[in-house]
């Protein structure tokens, strides 16, 4: 006969979702360089586990570059930072939508994103996190959520953009996870001076992370939602 112990100790480990009923992964990176921040080390890890991984970059952020660099310079960056992740260069899907302007063009990124949907079907959805204050992330949330309404979502998280985070889900990682995406943000180049692409900032974060599941390193993530199949 189990104890009352043996049943909730079997219960709880039960109840945990698995990570290994997603197959495919889609990541909605609103900027170049925003999925590789926001999990880059998760996506490390999910090709670890051969789980297709795809990565749509809306925007080049052309009219963001200094004026001395060419126009494709974020195209080439991001096509260099997703082959260390290790993504596959054909699943990688490059947009030009203005940055900045992405209120302007909703329902053309809306319907962008239904087309993903039909086109790729992927079980589990990477966006930024709808409490992100920058216009674009929030559209990209936003419109997510309305296109991938049968699929399981979650929202990464960029700190300096979100003045709430809600961390509901954990990714566990280890050293060499965190050291892949700090080499992808390297390829950075024409962003090296923004702060939140410090290598400290990045390993610290992950190390905050895991100290909050009493492990070493993770990401976070807001659940937003959750679909059981």
């Amino acid at each position: 006969m189990c104890s009352k112990k043996d049943i909730l100790s079997n219960s709880s480990v039960k109840a945990q979702p698995s990570m290994n009923s997603f197959e495919s992964v889609l990541v909605l990176a609103p900027h170049t360089d925003d999925g590789e921040i926001g999990c880059g080390g998760t996506i490390v890890h999910f090709i670890e586990e051969d789980k297709q991984v795809y990565y749509v970059a809306f925007s080049t952020a052309r009219r963001s570059l200094p004026p001395e660099l060419p126009g494709n310079t974020l195209e080439l960056e991001v096509k260099d930072a997703t082959q260390v992740l290790g993504i596959p260069a054909e699943n990688l899907i490059i947009y030009d939508f203005p940055v900045r302007h992405f209120p302007e063009h909703r329902q053309t990124i809306l319907q962008t994103l239904v087309d993903l949907r039909q086109q790729l079907n992927p079980d589990l959805i990477l966006v930024p996190s709808p409490h992100d204050i920058h216009q674009d992330h929030q559209v990209i949330a936003a419109e997510g959520l309305r296109a991938f309404k049968h699929h399981t979502i979650l929202g990464y998280e960029e700190p300096w953009n979100n003045i709430v985070f809600e961390t509901r889900c954990f990714i566990p990682l280890e050293r060499h996870h965190i050291t892949k995406k700090i080499e992808a943000l390297h390829c950075y180049k024409s962003q090296a001076h923004r702060a939140y692409l410090n290598d400290e900032f990045v390993l610290s974060l992950a190390r905050t992370r895991g100290t909050q599941i009493e492990g070493y390193y993770a990401e976070a993530f807001e659940v937003l939602r959750w679909v059981m199949r």
